[in-house]
């Protein structure tokens, strides 16, 4: 059977991308600022708005500010395929090399138009030479100062991880989408299994595969052969197996990995007398081949249930699949609130009505406002709680009164307790002294939980992916303490944290530690990352009583109290 390829939803922080990326790309053309100016101020309107754009027509797209007819247009088509068709004409006459660039610090759009109309930069060694030779200082408005922060960005470039944050993949995915127009494909690998960063990208398609050779950029296919496409798309790589629509099942199981969990699972297939291969399973005594639609068809014939991707790292998992004892892991609509937001208080883009009305539109009972403490006064901090108090009448998603609270090096708190105990909630978090030695931090976030008046433990280990590792703590002291202050442990489901990592969740939830998941959104288009913090608490086998914000309102001011 052919089968059912869920869409991924279109955000708002999709079609931002889309808008701001098409800016970008003018700029490194050479495009006068004007028009560069009007996609960047398009996608900055979408992201601060609270209903899903892609669900807009044209005309209502042109009735909000700094959306014209043209880019409405354009935004409509990203809603249908993820891209739009002058965005990837813009992008067949600049070469990817040059695009790459733009991920060095210094280099910006303009910089880049500059350098490679120029000096004929194309690559990053040309970027390098160019350093080396001192060719770049000689350019107007340069100088030695600009070539020195461009060397610099060379070296940090050289050394990121290789490895992709979600939503960067999500962006690789969205041109995956353009190139197969007439196929269903679904996606595997590590980003189904909802890894915290991605490497190759593996998809599973069964559309036609010489529809998507022709369309693929010149240059960008690395290998291909009648069953396989192997290509690099925005310097990521990604391959495309195709299959028959009734092979689905163990090409999508096999293509899904990971490579632990397939061993097991062809351990339980060889038991039964077949091998697991990604056409199907091959009876070892007669070779007939069992083909399969669907993934869950194949678990069921070797009389297993099916197993969640996010639980496929071999830590168990196949024997209570056999068992019929996998958890029922939490689902983002179990989700009734949000316990982590900033608002323009402190270093958010987003007003206090502007966080309600994000809430409404996801059907929340609740957000909670947790402002930093190092830039809130605790006057300042009353003001706010009586803004919410007159907002909260004005909409059903209610906002509590909260703070991130500073962790200071001694372990002391930015706000006394006469202001802690006037909040809703509170998540203290470390924000600085990430040089401190283990057991010095770690003490530090002990004492914290000491206070009575602390709920959560923020970002626990304060790591940014591809740009901070974490910083050194006791995790498992933190948990034992937690476990005995009743204090949560947040999940951050900013994509470029995603902290705690999903060990550290399945051991937290053995200790009897409830978790927070918390957008730490700044925001509007942010609060959708809660899907991401929710993917990484399935992957620490979390049931819905294992997260904090699965409570109603009520229940959680009583969990508080």
């Amino acid at each position: 059977m052919i089968m059912a390829i869920p869409e991924r939803q279109v955000t708002n922080r999709d079609v931002a991308e889309r808008l701001a990326f098409m800016g970008r790309l003018l700029e490194i053309a050479g495009v006068d600022r004007y028009r560069t100016g009007a996609y960047e101020r398009a996608a900055r309107q979408v992201e601060r708005l609270s209903l899903p754009v892609a669900e807009l027509d044209e005309e209502e797209l042109t009735r909000i500010p700094g959306i014209g007819v043209r880019i409405a247009g354009q935004i409509r088509e990203i809603a249908a395929t993820g891209s739009f068709r002058e965005l990837k004409d813009l992008q067949a006459t600049i070469p990817g090399s040059i695009v790459e660039l733009l991920g060095v610090a210094g280099v910006g759009p303009r910089t880049l138009h500059t350098l490679w109309k120029r000096l004929g930069i194309l690559t990053l060694e040309d970027l390098e030479r160019a350093v080396q030779g001192h060719r770049i200082r000689a350019l107007p408005g340069f100088g030695a100062k600009k070539e020195e922060t461009i060397r610099r960005g060379i070296g940090q470039f050289r050394h990121r991880s290789d490895r992709m944050t979600r939503p960067q993949a999500d962006a690789v995915l969205a041109n995956v989408a353009a190139l197969i127009p007439d196929g269903q494909y679904l996606v595997a690998g590590s980003y189904r299994r909802g890894s915290s960063t991605v490497g190759r990208l593996e998809i599973v398609a069964t559309g036609n595969r010489s529809a998507l050779v022709n369309h693929a950029p010149a240059g960008a296919i690395a290998h291909e052969s009648a069953e396989e496409v192997s290509l690099s798309l925005a310097g990521a790589g990604v391959n495309i197996r195709f299959t028959e629509p009734g092979r689905c099942g163990t090409a999508l199981l096999c293509a899904t990995g990971s490579r632990g969990f397939l061993a097991r699972l062809g351990e339980v297939a060889l038991a039964r007398g077949y091998r697991l291969g990604p056409d199907g399973l091959l009876d070892s005594a007669s070779g007939r081949l069992q083909t399969f639609g669907s993934e869950e068809e194949v678990f069921a014939f070797l009389g297993m249930a099916a197993v969640p991707p996010e639980l496929r790292e071999d830590r168990g998992e196949i024997e209570l699949a056999l068992r019929g004892a996998l958890p029922a892991l939490v689902d983002l609509s179990d989700v009734r609130g949000d316990l982590h937001a900033h608002t323009t208080w402190s270093d958010g883009r987003q007003s206090l009505e502007d966080v309600a009305t994000a809430g409404d539109a996801r059907n929340y009972e609740y957000i909670v406002v947790t402002d930093h403490s190092s830039r809130v006064s605790p006057d300042a901090l009353a003001k706010q709680r009586a803004e919410i108090e007159r907002i909260n009448r004005q909409h059903a998603c209610q906002l509590l009164a909260g703070s991130e609270v500073d962790i200071k090096s001694d372990g002391t708190l930015g706000y006394q307790n006469r202001v802690l105990a006037d909040l809703d909630l509170v998540i203290a978090s470390v924000h600085s002294g990430f040089a401190q030695d283990q057991d010095v931090l770690t003490r530090r976030v002990l004492t914290a939980m000491e206070n009575e008046h602390v709920d959560i433990i923020g970002h626990p280990t304060g790591r940014l992916l591809g740009r901070r590792p974490p910083y050194a703590i006791d995790l498992l002291r933190v948990m034992k303490h937690a476990a005995e202050t009743g204090t949560a442990l947040e999940i951050n489901a900013s994509p470029h944290r995603l902290d705690l990592e999903d060990i550290y969740i399945r051991h937290a939830k053995k200790e009897g530690v409830k978790l927070a998941a918390g957008t730490d959104a700044h925001r509007i288009g942010e609060f959708s990352n809660m899907r991401y913090g929710i993917v990484l608490a399935r992957r620490g086998w979390c049931a819905p009583d294992d997260i904090l914000n699965t409570l109603s309102l009520s229940g959680l001011l009583e969990w508080r109290s």
